[in-house]
């Protein structure tokens, strides 16, 4: 078992490395079709599987492509990461989608209409009280 610090240190360097090859390595031209860019790698305390979350941007039928391109191109990347990166085992390697920021960004316009619309209430409730009563 790996000590977390060295776990998460492998993880830091597999995203790099990851990242590296999707920038130029990967000939797959679905990979291609969405702008992606790998998010997280959570690597298990025995190094031997690794999850990478990718965030991949463009319509539902390009990350869906990406996705399976990505997938096509796992053995590739489990070799060359067996090159680039010095460990007794490479690990295995699963793409996941990443939606977090999708998901924030929603969470984030939910709160901003709420808040304008709590401004809006708020100014209706002073514009009635400062109405002479007749």
């Amino acid at each position: 078992m790996a000590t977390d610090r060295r776990v998460a240190r492998v993880a830091e360097l597999i995203k790099r490395e990851i990242s590296q090859m999707l920038m130029s390595g990967i000939k797959d031209d679905r990979v291609g079709s969405g702008m992606v860019s790998v998010t997280d790698v959570d690597l298990s305390g025995d190094l031997q599987h690794a999850k990478i979350f990718v965030s991949i941007y463009g319509t539902e039928a390009a990350r869906a492509e990406t996705m399976a391109g990505l997938k096509a191109a796992t053995g590739y990347v489990r070799s060359e990461l067996g090159h680039r990166v010095r460990l007794r085992r490479t690990p295995e390697v699963v793409f996941l989608e990443d939606r977090s920021l999708e998901r924030g960004t929603q969470v984030l316009s939910l709160l901003n209409r709420l808040s304008e619309e709590r401004q809006k209430n708020a100014d209706l409730d002073e514009m009635a009280a400062e109405e002479p009563e007749s």
